[in-house]
């Protein structure tokens, strides 16, 4: 049986494209919004797609015309500076026209609250969901530390270091804790939380089932890839200088890999209850998360592979100049 329309706003990203495929598999009409909604549409011509511009109120309203359910996964951290303040503007939008439209929830995936020091980025993430839950229209708020697939920015900075590089250098802040959760956990919670009983705003994490320092997940990382990399503990490294250095090694976004790295200043684990309590499914272990996006990722070209010979080299020297008696982390 086919239910009332459920309108996914960032429904070409990461997260959004494997989410409407599962919405539709499970029975919802599923309208998917982006500012580009032709090569969505090519891509997926079973769906309805709709031009979508979160900065824009009217695109927002008749975005959300006849919609129940309404999905937020829109970020505008790629953006640029002042991508904060054009986030909360955009949920703010969001909000008010969802209410316009009737729609009975809104579901947002946000990001952990660090147990400390909380960067420009997960602190934009936590404004956007108060944002919405404070709206007229009940929200939940899904809060994810680092997710693991094919695709995830932050998981693709994660392969890279921790597969190009024979010697990784290990800062105090990179013994922070997270607990890593798998893309397809996601999915299943996302879909989930549209029959979650309750009208009322509210939040959960989704936690992986293991708690891992930084340095661990890498370790385990690269052992997975096959890769030998030697881990070594240093007194200290500037997370930005660090975010520029992951820039160039995996090919991201520099100003994404500064922010993503800042976000390491403090354990991200979870701290509200969790969504798993509350369905029947239970999140994939680290190791096999990794697995499932090894297998979703293409083989790399040959150009990948010099350059990663590249990096190996300028990698050995920097080891060869480092002083004796470093411990191993």
């Amino acid at each position: 049986m086919t239910r009332a329309t459920t309108f996914v706003a960032g429904a070409t990203g990461f997260v959004g494209d494997r989410l409407v495929r599962r919405l539709a598999a499970a029975g919802h009409r599923v309208r998917g919004g982006s500012r580009h909604p032709g090569p969505a549409a090519r891509r997926h011509p079973a769906f309805d797609w709709v031009h979508h511009d979160a900065q824009d109120a009217d695109s927002t309203r008749r975005a959300l015309r006849g919609v129940r359910t309404a999905y937020y996964l829109v970020h505008g951290m790629a953006d640029g500076a002042g991508y904060a303040a054009r986030e909360a503007d955009a949920a703010r939008i969001f909000a008010r026209g969802a209410a316009a439209a009737g729609v009975e929830r809104i579901i947002y995936l946000g990001g952990v609250r660090p147990t400390g020091p909380c960067s420009v980025h997960l602190q934009s993430r936590l404004t956007t969901g108060e944002i919405l839950r404070g709206g007229a229209v009940p929200a939940l708020e899904l809060r994810a530390g680092m997710i693991v697939g094919a695709g995830s920015a932050s998981w693709r900075i994660c392969r890279d270091v921790a597969t190009r590089l024979p010697v990784m250098v290990v800062p105090p802040w990179l013994k922070h804790r997270s607990q890593p959760v798998a893309i397809d956990d996601v999915i299943v919670a996302l879909v989930a939380a549209a029959d979650l009983s309750g009208d009322g705003p509210g939040v959960f994490d989704l936690p992986g089932p293991e708690t891992l320092r930084g340095v661990d997940v890498l370790r385990r990382v690269a052992r997975a890839y096959g890769v030998q990399t030697v881990f070594v503990d240093v007194p200290g490294l500037p997370r930005e200088v660090a975010g520029r250095g992951l820039g160039v090694l995996s090919g991201a976004d520099p100003a994404l890999s500064r922010e993503l790295v800042e976000g390491l200043a403090a354990d991200l684990v979870a701290t509200e209850e969790s969504l798993w309590a509350h369905i029947d499914h239970a999140p994939m272990s680290f190791a096999d998360a990794v697995a499932t996006a090894r297998a979703q990722e293409q083989a790399p070209g040959l150009g990948a592979l010099l350059f990663e010979r590249a990096v190996g080299k300028a990698a050995a020297a920097l080891w060869a100049r480092l002083p004796a008696g470093l411990s191993s982390g």
